[in-house]
């Protein structure tokens, strides 16, 4: 295997906008090895990168992001296998379930879960892994946001109740709208990440992104069947008419994947901590998101969470 100082590790890169992305990347930064990272690769994504690309630099590890135990294994063969230092930590997975409530193996309500905790127990892992001036780079979306007219509303309380939704959430609030809340949590716990990366000086830098509407990609896998199909072979061939009609932030996974990956190797956002962005512009994420009583909240309950023997 070739000689890299550095890596980029991107979760849930092997299909939809994450494989995009994670071609984007591979391209502009030949000379850095490329991990993508996700619970299964059935179409042998690496490959398929780097054959496109006639390049080398593209892996595949397995990453079970639903189980907290997996991303500490995770965690641990990374260290192990002493690879380059990452200089992009790219947290991209997730998923959207539909329906009633799930609950992952930890009991954590299952978007919130891989979501959310699992990649915030997987950056406190690999921080030392990281190089001083690395970039974290977010996946959340606009559905966050009531404002935005979207499906859905997070309805956020607090952490722990997103954590371990009680009765009255579990009966009355819809799995988009926990979905969104989760979504909420990407943000909330970025900024938080942000400003505590920057008390800390650092040198790191935090960016988050909203990718807009996708169809065509495995977010929908949970959703009901005629959906599933709409999203899947209908959607993707009317996209000027989605954007008239339904949300002008609708993109093609190829259009989101660019814009990710652009915000993960530009240096045009360098000044840019805690900075969140419709694909390459930068805006106001909603005032909720705004309260750093909210993000307080979110960071100190997952770090508690996490903890095992004084540390994460």
């Amino acid at each position: 295997m070739a000689k890299y100082n550095t890596s980029i590790l991107v979760t849930g890169g092997t299909q939809g906008m994450g494989f995009r992305c994670s071609l984007a990347i591979a391209k502009q930064c030949p000379d850095v090895q490329v991990f993508i990272a996700s619970r299964t690769d059935p179409d042998d994504a690496a490959s398929a990168i780097n054959k496109t690309l006639k390049q080398s630099n593209v892996r595949y590890l397995p990453l079970d992001l639903g189980s907290l135990a997996k991303v500490r294994d995770f965690a641990a063969s990374w260290k192990a296998g002493n690879y380059p230092p990452i200089q992009t930590l790219l947290l991209n997975a997730g998923v959207h379930i539909m329906g009633g409530v799930q609950y992952s193996e930890d009991g954590l309500e299952k978007n919130f879960a891989i979501n959310h905790v699992g990649h915030a127990l997987l950056f406190h892992l690999l921080l030392p892994c990281l190089t001083p001036d690395a970039r974290i780079v977010v996946t959340a979306s606009g559905v966050h946001d009531p404002a935005e007219k979207w499906m859905s509303d997070p309805h956020w309380t607090n952490a722990e109740e997103m954590a371990h939704p009680g009765p009255a959430r579990v009966s009355s609030i819809a799995g988009s709208d926990r979905y969104a809340a989760t979504k909420l949590a990407n943000i909330l716990w970025a900024k938080a990440l942000a400003r505590h990366l920057s008390k800390a000086a650092s040198g790191k830098l935090v960016v988050i992104m909203d990718p807009g509407f996708m169809p065509g990609t495995g977010l929908f896998r949970n959703a009901p069947a005629p959906f599933r199909f709409a999203a899947k072979k209908i959607m993707p061939k009317a996209m000027p008419l989605l954007r008239a009609t339904y949300h002008e932030n609708t993109h093609t996974p190829e259009e989101s994947g660019q814009a990710l990956a652009w915000l993960s190797t530009t240096n045009e956002v360098k000044g840019q901590n805690g900075g969140y962005f419709e694909g390459k512009r930068v805006k106001a994420s909603s005032p909720v998101s705004m309260e750093e009583a909210k993000q307080e909240d979110l960071w100190k309950w997952t770090v508690e969470f996490l903890c095992v023997d004084g540390s994460v």
